[in-house]
């Protein structure tokens, strides 16, 4: 059966890289796509490319529209067609960026509460001093990157954790300090619910 897991975590925490070899490792088992939020379609695109100058309430419903168009017509249809989806970002970011930008996690959850839930969601968690060496290498970086701080980040995660698993979401925490990202997936793939 495929199954949707999504990787999270802080910016700089290696979600993108974990993201892609766990997908490597479960194309060993059957059909897998590796997906991101915000999209790559021209909307997701027009919304990265916007965040400069979009915040609050309207960069929330931006994402939130982006991810129900992500939903539709390219993690389901891939779900039907017998593949497992694996995504570098979902609700859980929204939950954390858009409190960042001074929404409430009432307000983000309405704009995201038709959402399909993940069969898994995976929190990366690393060093904040690691997170901020990272980041200081990148030769750009968002607004909401520079607004908030490894900290706060990982902070506003275990927020969205006891938020979304007081809905039911499955969820577990990998502990990334000092495992390189192949270690991260093999232990991601020890949970994975098949």
């Amino acid at each position: 059966m495929p199954r949707f897991v999504v990787v999270e975590g802080p910016n700089g925490a290696g979600k993108t890289t974990t993201a892609r070899v766990l997908a490597e490792r479960l194309r060993a088992t059957g059909r897998t796509h590796e997906t991101t939020e915000t999209t790559r379609t021209p909307f997701g695109n027009m919304v990265r490319a916007q965040e400069k100058w979009l915040a609050g309430r309207p960069l929330a419903l931006a994402v939130a529209a982006d991810r129900y168009a992500h939903l539709d017509n390219e993690i389901q249809p891939r779900l039907r067609a017998g593949s497992h989806v694996v995504s570098d970002r979902y609700v859980p970011s929204s939950l954390v960026l858009q409190r960042i930008d001074g929404l409430t996690v009432e307000e983000i959850w309405s704009y995201n509460l038709h959402t399909t839930p993940p069969d898994l969601t995976v929190y990366l968690e690393e060093d904040p001093e690691t997170i901020r060496q990272r980041l200081a290498a990148r030769t750009t970086l968002s607004r909401l990157e520079k607004t908030g701080s490894p900290e706060l980040e990982l902070e506003l995660y275990h927020d969205a954790r006891a938020f979304l698993g007081a809905r039911g979401w499955r969820q577990i925490v990998i502990d990334c300090r000092g495992l390189s990202p192949e270690a991260v997936a093999d232990r991601i793939h020890q949970h994975l619910p098949f």
